[in-house]
């Protein structure tokens, strides 16, 4: 039976511990970012994370500063990044240890009630194809951070190849790249006959500080960034960004409305950590 749901949008993904730089673990994962794109955002909106019970203290503060926004299910275990910085706008990233799988039990656990849900996988098997046919079948729109087609499974410096499964993409509604993984998909250059070929509706590919490109219906829309925001490192910015384009294509937004919102809110967020070190972020 699929549940009644109400118009906003639901995050779901895996806790991550982040090592940055060397310094103390750190709370990492979409669910650590994406709040405050939601508070920002409004309407109905939650986020549904998954992580062992053992490492739940590491995410106190996202609890305490989110409140109900925030809830954490119980897995077996939670995913670990290694990311050490060569300079603002480049690092190299390892995984520590893979997190755990969302399926039908997870779903059902985290029981989404919002029309969209935006799954934020930090590697290929957070969810798998099966999981997002359960979420349509459930009458959700899906959303789908990119990463999540690119990034191999295993521990090890992160390795990255476009060697998904073809259809993974079938249940997507938005489809969200960085600029480095839209490169992977395509095989080279991302342009409208790439976008075309994959065959989801909406494609947001992000440039940094050069905004960012919407692929609809064959065509290809121009977002410039709010402003440029410099030397500081933008761990999570992606998070926050798809995070809050969603919740507004959610309320209503057009595609280009929702790119200008969460391309502002991003700005705005990496202003305030111009100061502050990285270990006191959240």
């Amino acid at each position: 039976m699929r549940p009644q749901l109400v118009n906003g949008v639901t995050v779901l993904g895996n806790l991550a511990i982040d090592v940055i730089d060397g310094a103390a673990p750190s709370p990492g994962g979409c669910a650590s970012f994406a709040g405050v794109a939601l508070e920002h955002a409004g309407g109905a909106s939650q986020i549904v994370a998954m992580g062992a019970p053992e490492d739940h203290p590491l995410f106190a503060g996202v609890l305490d500063r989110f409140g109900s926004l925030v809830r954490i299910i119980d897995s077996d275990r939670t995913a670990g990044f290694r990311l050490d910085y060569v300079d603002v706008d480049h690092r190299e990233m390892s995984v520590a240890a893979l997190g755990p799988t969302w399926g039908r039990a997870e779903v059902e656990a985290a029981d989404p009630t919002t029309t969209w849900v935006h799954l934020a996988p930090l590697l290929r098997a957070d969810f798998p194809a099966s999981t997002l046919a359960l979420l349509v079948e459930r009458g959700h729109r899906v959303a789908y951070d990119g990463q999540g087609l690119v990034r191999a499974d295993r521990v090890g410096p992160l390795s990255v190849d476009n060697d998904y499964p073809p259809g993974l993409l079938r249940d997507i509604s938005v489809l969200k790249l960085a600029e480095d993984e839209a490169v992977i998909v395509a095989d080279g250059e991302f342009d409208a006959a790439t976008a075309q070929r994959l065959g989801v509706p909406e494609i947001l590919v992000t440039l940094g500080s050069e905004g960012c490109d919407i692929y609809t219906e064959g065509d290809v829309v121009r977002v410039p960034a709010a402003w440029r925001v410099t030397g500081v490192q933008a761990t999570g910015a992606g998070d926050m960004f798809t995070a809050c384009y969603v919740a507004n294509r959610a309320a209503g937004a057009n595609p280009v409305a929702a790119a200008e919102r969460a391309s502002e809110l991003v700005a705005r967020e990496l202003e305030k950590r111009l100061d502050v070190p990285s270990s006191d972020r959240v």
